[in-house]
């Protein structure tokens, strides 16, 4: 490496690639504004479903893959008939297991399960919702970059069964996804092209503008409002382990991608020298989608 690399903190970025999803995102969530920028939209989402219910009426929700994000307080605060959690990682659920029995919010259900598998089926989506959800459909589901972990020619089997199984029938669905596509090298979406591409010949196409389309397409949504919009969000931390640990989450690894590692070598060096050397901040340019169902009136987004 060039003299101008700190080889011992590249090989601390390298090490860090082995630290757990959940350690990952609790970085980006505290050096990033990825979860008030969800946390607005999520709150638009939940205003439209209070204006649409009897206020004394308890509202249930189902979060995929997302259970140890700050946006569980908004979510416990708001879905008092039942707040069910969703996730693969054993570690993050046991964070809010733990918090559920130290703030007595029973009312809160984690499952370690793989949503993928669950959803990708109409039995199993009947099954999950009889034995997990005491056999009650939900007013809210989030997909908080959640999707990444199924492939996108998936995604219309799993809408089909949430709405169908799972989705009451006033309710939601709110998706979030970094944008396939950018121009910009300084982006999570041109940093996950560029090596995903060279190593893998793999490029982005998990796309919500497209997959709105398709939605639009399908005779069972025809009665739902589709919406979708476009933000940004920055992230810096002046510590360049952390700034590495959220660098492998966004590139997959190693739950898509498995990097040899001459190539996590070369992924660390570049970060170091266009990123954290530069003070440089990463972009997330993210899409979100909204899906409503049975409204008599336009939804927020």
């Amino acid at each position: 490496m060039g003299r101008a690399v700190d080889s011992k903190l590249i090989e601390r970025g390298i090490k860090v690639a082995d630290a757990k999803v959940y350690q990952q995102d609790k970085i980006w969530s505290r050096y990033s504004n990825d979860k008030v920028d969800i946390g607005e939209t999520l709150a638009r989402v939940i205003r439209t479903l209070a204006r649409a219910f009897p206020l004394s009426r308890p509202l249930r929700a189902l979060s995929v893959g997302s259970s140890n994000e700050p946006q569980f307080r908004l979510l416990e605060t708001a879905f008092r008939g039942g707040l069910y959690l969703l996730d693969i990682e054993k570690e993050a659920l046991e964070v809010v297991q733990e918090r559920i029995h130290r703030q007595c919010t029973d009312h809160v259900f984690p499952i370690l399960n793989n949503f993928t598998k669950i959803f990708s089926h109409d039995r199993s989506t009947c099954r999950f919702r009889t034995s997990k959800l005491d056999g009650k459909k939900m007013n809210l589901i989030t997909l908080h970059h959640s999707l990444y972990y199924c492939e996108a020619s998936g995604w219309s089997t799993i809408f089909t069964n949430l709405y169908r199984h799972i989705l009451a029938p006033k309710g939601a669905i709110h998706a979030v996804l970094m944008a396939a596509d950018s121009d910009d090298p300084h982006t999570t979406t041109g940093l996950y092209n560029h090596f995903a591409g060279k190593f893998f010949g793999h490029h982005n196409n998990q796309n919500l503008f497209t997959f709105r389309k398709a939605v639009q397409s399908n005779r069972l949504f025809s009665k739902a409002q589709i919406h979708i919009k476009r933000s940004c969000v920055n992230f810096f931390v002046d510590d360049f382990e952390q700034f590495m640990a959220v660098i492998w989450m966004i590139l997959l690894y190693p739950g898509v991608h498995q990097y040899t590692q001459q190539q996590k070598e070369e992924i660390t060096e570049f970060v170091y020298r266009r990123f954290w050397k530069k003070k440089k901040p990463l972009l997330q340019v993210q899409d979100h989608l909204v899906l409503y169902r049975g409204l008599g009136f336009r939804g927020l987004i």
